[in-house]
Formats: C-alpha cells, sequence, structure tokens
C-alpha cells in the first residue's frame, strides 16, 4: 500500500469518518425512530399502570426521649430520695430492643386488631380501607380454615350481608367454616356494597410489624430515639406507632411500680396482723380497767411505764429490722434472678451501705427483666446480667450478715434491760403492776401500727407519684407524598427501559449479522484501499446515461476517474472486476464503468467471462448465442463474437455464449492468449466480468491477463468472513493492482435487505451458482 499514491487518499478519508462515530451512532439509531416512539408510549403507558397497580407508601415517624435520670415531683427533693423515687439510668440499645419486641407489638396488634384488614377492589388494585371500613368483623373464635383465604363479603340489605355466599345477620354471632363471626355496620363508606376481609394470624402480623419498623437514635450522642415505619395508609402507621408507645410507656411504668406494688403488700399483709393483736391489748386494758375501776395509775408508775415502752419499741423495731433482713436474705440467697420481692422502703433500714446495694440490685433484676423480652435467657448479654446479680447478692448477703450480728447483740442488751424492768415492776402495786403490764403491750402495738401505716403513706405516695422514664417528643406524623414509588423516577424509569428496548434489539441484530455494515468494518479486517462507493439503485439494469446526474452516475464518473490513480504513469487497459459471492453487483458496475469510459470517446469492450451464471445479455436485452465459450473452443472467430452497447458508439461486448460444462479448461487451454493479444489493440480498456473468486478459480487464471483488480463487495450482503480471504490475497500479491469498490450503499442507513444468495455446483463435472430471486444490486 506504501507504493500506492491512491491509499494516502483513502486513508485520509478513513481518519475523516473515525471522528464521527457518536454522529454515525446517532445516525444509525435514529433510522428506526418509529420503533423509539413506540416503545416509549408503550413503555409510558406502563409505567402508568404500574403506579395504578402498586399502592402509594408513605413514611410515618415518631420520636421520645429516653430520660436519663427521672428526677420526680420535684428537683433533688428530699422527700423523694426518702423514698427511693429514682428511676434506673436507661441504656439507649436496650430500649430500642425493647421498642421493636415482639412482645409490645403483639400488644399494639390486639389493641388495634391489625390482624383483621379490610380492602375493596379497584380497577387495578385492591386498596385497604382501614377506618374507612362500612363493616367490622369480630373473630370470636378461629378454624383451621379461617386464615386460608380472604373473606368476601357483600351487603345484602341493612340487616344481613352474604360472607362467601352465607347469608349472616348483622350483630349477630354466626358460626361459618372460618370460625364464629360478628358483623357490624360502622356507617362509614355506605357507597360500598363489597369488600374483601384478611383475617391474619396476629403472632404473624406482629413480627410483620417488628421487622418493619425502624427505630434508631437521632444522632451519636442522643438518646432521643426516632421511629419510623412504611404504610400505605398513613392514619394506620400512626396509630401503630402511638399505640406502641403507649405500649412502652405503660410496660415501663409497670416494671417500676412492681417494686412499689411488692413494698405495700409486705406493709399490708403486717398490718392486718398488727392491727388483730392491737385490738387484743386495747381491748385487755379496757376490760382489767373496768374490773378494778382504775382511771389512773400514779406519776412513779407512768414514768416507770414510759421507761419501759422506750425500750419496747426500740426493741420491735430490732425485731423488724431483722424480720426485714431474713426477707432480704431469703431473696438473696434463691437461685431465680428475676425481679420483683424485693421491697423499696425498707423499713427501719438506715445503713446506706445495704441500701445502695439493694438499689443497685432492683435496677439489675429491672434491666434482666427488660432484656429478657429482646434476647433468649441463654444470651451472652443476659449472662453477664445475671454475673453482676450474683455478685449483688453476694455483697448484700455479707452485709446482712453483718448487720444481724449488730442487731443480735443490740437485741440482746434491750432484752436485758426489759428482763431488769420486768424485776422492778414487782416493786409497784398489784393493780398498778398489772395494769402497767397489759398497757405496755397495747402500746408497743399501737407503735409498730402507727410506723407500719406511715411506711404505707409513704409507699403509695411514691407509687403514685412515678411517672415514665420516657416523654415523647413528636406524636406520629406521615409523609405529605409517598415515599415511593415516585412518580417521576417511574416513569423516568419505564421511559429508559422502554427506549433501551429497541437499542438491545438493534445491538443483537447487529450482532448476529455478520454481513458488511459500513466502511470501517472493511477497514477493521482488510488493508486493502476502497477505490469507489457505490449506492444502492433499484434499477440494476440503468446505464450511465439513463442516469443522468444521480447520485449513482456521478459515483460511476468517480470511479473513472480514480483509474487515474491507480498506476501513475501506466496505463491500465485490462481491468476485471470480481467478488465473493453472487449478487453483489460485479455486472452493473463492470457494464457501468465501461459505458462511463466510452463516452469520454474511449474503445471500450466488456467480456462476460462468468461463463456458469452471465447476467449480461440480460440487462442489455440482448440474446446472443455465440459468444466466448464458441471463441474459446475454436467454433467462431473474433470478429463474429463482438457486438456493439445499444445506445453507445465506442462500446463494444463479448458475450458468454454457450454455457460450458467445463469453464475452467476453456480458459487454460482455450485460445485466451489470442483474444487479449487482439483486444488490447483494437481497444483503450478491456472489462472483464469474471466469475466470483470466492466460489470458484476462474478469476485467478484470468488474472494474469489483467492489468488491474476491482473486487466488489456488497453492504449488507458480504460475508465479513470473506474479507480476510481478501485480504490474504492482497499480501500474497495474487492480483495486480488488487482495490476494492463498496456496492449497494444504503443511503439512508437501513438494514436488514433480505436479499437471498447460494452457489452450487452443477452440470456434471463443472460448476454452477443460484441466488434467490429477490431484487438485488447486480
Amino acid at each position: 500500500m506504501s507504493k500506492d499514491p491512491f491509499a494516502p487518499l483513502l486513508l485520509q478519508d478513513s481518519n475523516e469518518e473515525s471522528k464521527f462515530h457518536l454522529k454515525e451512532f446517532v445516525f444509525k439509531y435514529s433510522i428506526y425512530w418509529k420503533w423509539f416512539v413506540i416503545a416509549l408510549a408503550l413503555s409510558l403507558v406502563s409505567g402508568f399502570i404500574y403506579l395504578k397497580v402498586h399502592a402509594p407508601i408513605f413514611s410515618i415517624h415518631s420520636s421520645i426521649l429516653i430520660k436519663d435520670q427521672q428526677k420526680g415531683l420535684g428537683q433533688e427533693d428530699d422527700m423523694m430520695k426518702q423514698l427511693n423515687i429514682f428511676s434506673s439510668n436507661k441504656v439507649v440499645d436496650n430500649e430500642i430492643q425493647v421498642l421493636g419486641s415482639y412482645t409490645l407489638m403483639k400488644e399494639v396488634v390486639d389493641t388495634l386488631k391489625l390482624n383483621v384488614t379490610y380492602y375493596w377492589q379497584g380497577l387495578f388494585r385492591k386498596v385497604e380501607l382501614y377506618n374507612r371500613s362500612p363493616l367490622k368483623l369480630e373473630q370470636i373464635s378461629t378454624t383451621s380454615e379461617t386464615y386460608k383465604k380472604p373473606l368476601k363479603i357483600a351487603i345484602l340489605n341493612g340487616e344481613s350481608a352474604a360472607v362467601n355466599g352465607q347469608k349472616i345477620f348483622f350483630n349477630k354471632e354466626t358460626k361459618t367454616p372460618y370460625g364464629i363471626i360478628k358483623l357490624s355496620k360502622t356507617g362509614k363508606s355506605p357507597e360500598m356494597k363489597s369488600i374483601i376481609v384478611n383475617i391474619a394470624p396476629p403472632k404473624n402480623v406482629a413480627e410483620d410489624l417488628s421487622s418493619a419498623i425502624r427505630i434508631e437514635p437521632s444522632s451519636k450522642m442522643s438518646t432521643v430515639l426516632v421511629m419510623t415505619i412504611e404504610n400505605t395508609i398513613p392514619e394506620k402507621g400512626e396509630d401503630i406507632l402511638n399505640q406502641l408507645i403507649n405500649a412502652y410507656n405503660a410496660a415501663g411504668l409497670a416494671d417500676k411500680n412492681l417494686s412499689a406494688s411488692n413494698t405495700l403488700l409486705f406493709i399490708n399483709e403486717r398490718l392486718k396482723l398488727i392491727s388483730g393483736e392491737l385490738g387484743t391489748a386495747e381491748k385487755q386494758v379496757e376490760d382489767y380497767k373496768s374490773k378494778e375501776g382504775i382511771t389512773d395509775i400514779s406519776a412513779a408508775s407512768q414514768i416507770f411505764l414510759q421507761n419501759v415502752q422506750t425500750n419496747d419499741t426500740q426493741l420491735n423495731t430490732v425485731k423488724l429490722q431483722q424480720s426485714v433482713l431474713n426477707d432480704i436474705e431469703k431473696h438473696v440467697t434463691s437461685a431465680s434472678n428475676d425481679q420483683g420481692s424485693i421491697p423499696q422502703t425498707l423499713m427501719g433500714l438506715d445503713d446506706p451501705t445495704l441500701l445502695s446495694l439493694i438499689g443497685q440490685l432492683s435496677q439489675m433484676e429491672l434491666q434482666r427483666q427488660a432484656t429478657v423480652k429482646v434476647v433468649k435467657p441463654g444470651n451472652p448479654i443476659v449472662q453477664g446480667i445475671d454475673e453482676q446479680i450474683a455478685t449483688l447478692k453476694h455483697n448484700i448477703y455479707d452485709n446482712i450478715e453483718t448487720l444481724k450480728r449488730s442487731l443480735d447483740v443490740t437485741r440482746q442488751q434491750l432484752e436485758k434491760t426489759s428482763n431488769n424492768m420486768t424485776g422492778m415492776i414487782k416493786t409497784v402495786p398489784v393493780k398498778e403492776r398489772k395494769l402497767v403490764d397489759i398497757t405496755r403491750q397495747q402500746t408497743i402495738k399501737d407503735d409498730l401500727y402507727t410506723f407500719l401505716l406511715k411506711n404505707r403513706e409513704q409507699t403509695e405516695l411514691s407509687f403514685a407519684s412515678t411517672v415514665s422514664d420516657t416523654r415523647t417528643v413528636d406524636r406520629a406524623i406521615s409523609s405529605d407524598e409517598p415515599i415511593k414509588p415516585k412518580k417521576g423516577i417511574v416513569l423516568l424509569l419505564f421511559s429508559l427501559f422502554g427506549l433501551a428496548i429497541p437499542v438491545a434489539v438493534i445491538y443483537v441484530m447487529d450482532l448476529w449479522n455478520d454481513k458488511i455494515k459500513s466502511r470501517s468494518d472493511i477497514e477493521k479486517d482488510c488493508s486493502i484501499p476502497v477505490l469507489a462507493e457505490i449506492s444502492q439503485t433499484e434499477n440494476s439494469n440503468e446505464l450511465v446515461l439513463e442516469m443522468g446526474r444521480s447520485a449513482i452516475g456521478e459515483q460511476i464518473r468517480a470511479l473513472r476517474t480514480n483509474l487515474s490513480f491507480l498506476s501513475p504513469g501506466k496505463k491500465l487497459q485490462t481491468i476485471m472486476l470480481t467478488s465473493s459471492i453472487s449478487g453483489e453487483g460485479k455486472s452493473f458496475i463492470s457494464l457501468n464503468l465501461g459505458a462511463s469510459l466510452s463516452i469520454t470517446g474511449k474503445k471500450v469492450i466488456i467480456l462476460e467471462f462468468d461463463l456458469r451464471k452471465p447476467k449480461l445479455q440480460e440487462k442489455l436485452n440482448i440474446d446472443h448465442k455465440t459468444g466466448l465459450s464458441n471463441y474459446l473452443i475454436g467454433y467462431a472467430e473474433l470478429d463474429d463474437i463482438i457486438y456493439s452497447v445499444p445506445g453507445y458508439e465506442n462500446y463494444h461486448i463479448i458475450t458468454c455464449g454457450l454455457i460450458p460444462p467445463n469453464p475452467v479448461e476453456l480458459l487454460v487451454d482455450g485460445r485466451m492468449d489470442e483474444l487479449f493479444t487482439i483486444l488490447r489493440l483494437r481497444y483503450d480498456y478491456i472489462i472483464v466480468d469474471a466469475p466470483p473468486i470466492g466460489l470458484v478459480t476462474d478469476a485467478l487464471v484470468i488474472e494474469k491477463y489483467t492489468d488491474a483488480t476491482f473486487y466488489v463487495i456488497r453492504h449488507e450482503y458480504t460475508p465479513k468472513v470473506r474479507l480476510k480471504y481478501i485480504n490474504a490475497l492482497y499480501k500474497e500479491g495474487r492480483f495486480k493492482n488488487l482495490n476494492l469498490i463498496m456496492n449497494g450503499i444504503q443511503q439512508k442507513g437501513k438494514y436488514g435487505y433480505g436479499y437471498g444468495y447460494g452457489y452450487g455446483y452443477g452440470y456434471g463435472y463443472g460448476f454452477g451458482y443460484y441466488e434467490s430471486p429477490e431484487k438485488a444490486v447486480k
């Protein structure tokens, strides 16, 4: 190629073409604009249907504040401190788990009856009614069929309805295959005469909602939790979140009040016992005074009695403390880690270490109870809490033992003092002594009863003043617009999908198409220069003079002009045109090239060497029986086979003649040398219309008589695989001045002209080739 002066021009053209790949791409696909319009319209319709079929989903959110420490009714109030009205510090992660637990969500489902959903069948989808249903269904009992299929309910009249065909009266429990149900009218949506009711197991609904809700802190350092849920009904989502907060607060208050409740139970049991004993003691004092006629005792006896009462009060306080310590010891020595048995108000105990340890134990037990609602008892978190509880219990046990030893010493001293006083009572007159003894017992019971009443009031105040450790920051509120599907995004995606379909189809068509589609296909697999590009024509028999100033006519003239660039300084007299297969247009181009050369005043002759399937006679509408085959076998002379081309003065043709059974043998053994020697003397140009080289070897035999070979390939017809074969011939130098002519270029860029072709064998040991009858550029 480097010696070819025309090659740089061709290379320059190739570089120019490579600059417009995007333009070629757009131009290529724009031809199919109808496909794109139809696909886009269908995709938009599909998008609107998608929006109608899929219910819009709204985002509902609410937020609550988890307080670090609830201060009670007053800030650092001493009275509240004494009553132990302080909540434990909250671990935000634990509270997130509690809020999302199945237990709380099950309460929400049961409260709102979310396992029963009501639908109205619309044109495109079922629409959930929630609080707009004209009917309300109560499930009294269930059967194996309850959850298998939805119930289709049609309102018959103001008194009855049909449930899957079974008539049921309103406000009356009715036995059905789906269990005992009760229907009632709500007075809402009176225009709806039929609805669909789905009944699902509450357990499944609670699990689905627990997994659907999203709970997270508003920031890393914040204790504000934001709860979000997505639902097709904003009101339903708001009710779920609000009810979940209510259930969470109620559970928290229940946990906090459990200790106060246990303390009240303990005090009430003691009061019941002391109340009976006090009544008996007072009755004894009253009976003794009435019997003995005593209205008062002496001042000495009064002072003595006061001392005895003081000592007895202290002794009873010690006994009460020992009793409380025994109850606590039973709790800490038990194997259970469940919370709920330690009274938060420890009557008479003022040891700060013990009170602190018991407070910590109570907090850990509350934390464990909250944790086991979320995870299993064998979880490492629960095991860690159990270890802390065990440590606290051990420390409390050691502290109790120390206090019990101290109380035992105090009790012995008080009992010793009491015994001494008992001895001194003997010095008092008999009546006074008996009265002092009876009054002493009555005073002891009265003081203990008063002490218990005071503690009960304090505990009840603690119970009444308990508040939740959380505060609702924002009640549930839904988004104004649905978060999905987004109408704009959906339509955009469907539009892109609609545009992508024809692109993909065209791409696949191109992928499966193994024909030459553009000049770039040639340049990719072949280094042979392209001499000319000829457009598609519907009339393959048309000659240059008939074409006038048409595009094809100008392209033929350009081909004629380009001949001078192939071999500067040396005339190309004999030019052969061949191709890969039949139907690529070599006969059309050879005939018009000769005609174009003849109208410049040159003497031109065209030889129809396609001895198997001649086409030139057909194109010129002539029927000459004598031709090349007759001359080559010696049955005719040269002048006998030369005919004029109609309409052209200097243009002649030698037709094929009779189709021989052995074309190759004729070309090898015939009068080929004589033929070309004479023609070179008579004519300025000899155009050889050779058979396709891709299927037979005739062109290789004729090549030695030619000065240049034009290989014709056809747009969207010639297989790409033939380019490698042609390029191999070019590199081997099998043809002199080998150039390509691109024929049948479809100016509008359309693809898919279904030209069939075939090249077969026939006529005994000879060859024949055939083509389908479709229209082709010849």
